[in-house]
């Protein structure tokens, strides 16, 4: 099964009023760490192992003090921690490059990347369609 798929149809569910995606990259990991969605996706976020690992292992203890002191990584660039939300929903920004919207399923962890200049809040609403989905179907 590729999961490449769900990556543009995240895209697809942040379009604001005008047909303009906020998101313009994505990809999903496993709780473990995995890479779900691989980077040959075009609109792929190419997340490192060693990134994915400590996102993975954030959300699948619920301890998110990694993320308040040092920021979430993604792509070699670091991002400040905004918030969390109800151990599901972390956000962070980097000033000038944009935002990251992650949010978890069961098993995995949808992350969502905001354009800088987009609305954050329209990413948020497709990554947590993908991630409702996902649990959903129990991942």
């Amino acid at each position: 099964m590729s999961w490449d798929s769900y990556i543009d149809n995240l895209i697809a569910h942040t379009k604001d009023a005008t047909g303009s995606a906020n998101a313009d990259k994505a990809c999903i990991i496993g709780l473990d760490g995995s890479k779900w969605t691989t980077d040959a996706a075009p609109a792929a976020i190419k997340i490192t192992a060693a990134e994915a690992a400590t996102i993975g292992k954030a959300f699948k203890s619920k301890d998110f003090s990694p993320f308040m002191s040092s920021g979430v990584t993604v792509e070699g660039i670091k991002y400040q921690f905004l918030r969390e939300e109800d151990n599901k929903l972390v956000l962070a920004k980097k000033k000038d490059l944009g935002a990251l919207t992650l949010q978890t399923s069961k098993t995995g962890v949808v992350i969502g990347h905001t354009k800088e200049g987009g609305q954050q809040g329209n990413t948020n609403k497709g990554v947590a369609t993908i991630a409702e989905y996902l649990e959903s179907l129990n991942m």
